[in-house]
């Protein structure tokens, strides 16, 4: 495998659809962490209950779960250029409606969880349509870098987000924080105005059979089985102690919210470092080893958090998780798109997409284990079960194989 230099990157960068999509990916990314946390300290704040924050956080994974595989069968019938205005233009006004409740005094949890669903609309949209037409206009044989690098930027902006969201909500509130993903959100749909459209297969028929067609797909490979069963097992049982932050280090170590937003960003700021890695080191072909590695390796640094006796330690594990997480998400979608076939990608993407959105199952869980047990023991007999559960799985795999 040879190394890269920067000219992989200024390829990339002189793309202009991938530009673009790239852009508005890092943009859109953050405000979406950047809404989710502050709206998490808000719900906290007023109602003292891990699992009131767990059910606002649950509302933006919601439409993923529901609405994933369809997305993904829309996003290869539609124009994804207009689909992408459409999912920008929900986002902008749902952030602009809790900016402006929240400024007259209005503001209350359940506008929060509606808010969530717009935005969890444009979420469930976003691996079937913009992560799609990135990996399509990267220059051929560019496409892992590609995909790393689209990773990185969001692994960045999942640092980013966090952070800027505990620091304004601690010093100016929620309205002005709303505001900003507002602006920014409008800025995201400008972005995406300038992008080609894309050519649009006609196809017949129910958008269902397609779902179906792409089902047996996946069944019938064990890369894209692994794909989906490691992405079912992080997003219920992994990545949702981010929606107990709050009340983790509320009570386990008495954080400020810019302390628990710098605890949010840790992950992230480890998965960038993973993500140069692979954007920037030796190319690394498109595979499931990396994929499950990356995720074993988070889950158990993630019991460790659980018990961790410091908030210096609990932000050192979680920092190096995102090692794993960075391998973990460039895969994710790099194996998709050299497994299966052009012209079903995107339903598979959406299959996807939908065990993503399978994560409100794990925030409720957590959410409720916390309220029983405390944030400590929900961490890590969530990370726990997901270690039993990516054993079996990988037992399964290897029976079959």
């Amino acid at each position: 495998m040879s190394r890269p230099d920067t000219a992989t990157l200024r390829r990339l960068l002189h793309t202009p659809d991938y530009r673009r999509l790239w852009m508005l990916g890092g943009i859109a990314n953050a405000m979406r962490w950047l809404e989710l946390l502050a709206a998490s300290l808000w719900t906290f704040e007023m109602t003292g209950s891990a699992l009131a924050v767990a059910v606002v956080a649950m509302m933006r994974a919601l439409p993923m779960m529901l609405l994933g595989a369809v997305a993904g069968a829309l996003a290869e019938r539609m124009d994804r250029r207009r689909l992408l205005i459409a999912l920008q233009l929900s986002s902008a006004l749902g952030a602009g409606a809790v900016a402006l409740l929240a400024l007259l005094g209005w503001l209350a949890p359940w506008h929060l969880m509606v808010q969530g669903l717009l935005a969890g609309l444009a979420w469930a949209g976003e691996m079937a349509t913009r992560r799609r037409m990135a990996a399509d206009a990267a220059p051929p044989g560019d496409l892992v870098p590609a995909v790393a690098l689209d990773t990185l930027t969001g692994s960045t902006t999942r640092a980013v987000g966090p952070l800027l969201g505990g620091v304004i909500y601690q010093f100016s509130g929620i309205a002005v924080a709303a505001a900003l993903a507002c602006l920014l959100h409008l800025v995201a749909l400008r972005l995406v105005m300038g992008i080609r459209g894309t050519p649009v297969r006609r196809a017949a028929g129910n958008p269902f059979t397609g779902i179906g067609e792409a089902v047996r797909l996946v069944l019938s490979l064990s890369a894209l089985r692994l794909v989906l069963g490691v992405t079912l097992v992080m997003n219920v049982f992994g990545f949702c102690y981010n929606s107990i932050l709050p009340a983790f280090g509320g009570l386990a170590f008495s954080a400020s919210s810019a302390a628990i937003g710098l605890l949010a960003a840790a992950e992230p700021l480890g998965a960038l470092i993973g993500g140069l890695w692979l954007a920037l080191g030796r190319r690394t072909p498109p595979g499931p080893g990396p994929l499950v590695l990356g995720s074993l390796l988070f889950l158990v640094l993630l019991v460790l958090v659980a018990f961790s006796g410091s908030y210096a330690l609990a932000w050192l594990l979680l920092a190096l998780g995102g090692l794993g997480t960075a391998r973990f998400a460039a895969m994710q979608t790099s194996v998709v798109m050299t497994a299966a076939p052009p012209e079903i990608r995107s339903r598979v993407l959406g299959l996807v997409t939908t065990c993503i959105g399978m994560g409100p199952l794990g925030v409720l869980a957590i959410g409720a284990l916390a309220d029983g047990l405390g944030p400590r023991w929900a961490m890590a007999l969530m990370a726990g079960t997901g270690l039993l559960l990516m054993g079996l799985l990988l037992l399964h795999e290897r029976r079959r194989g």
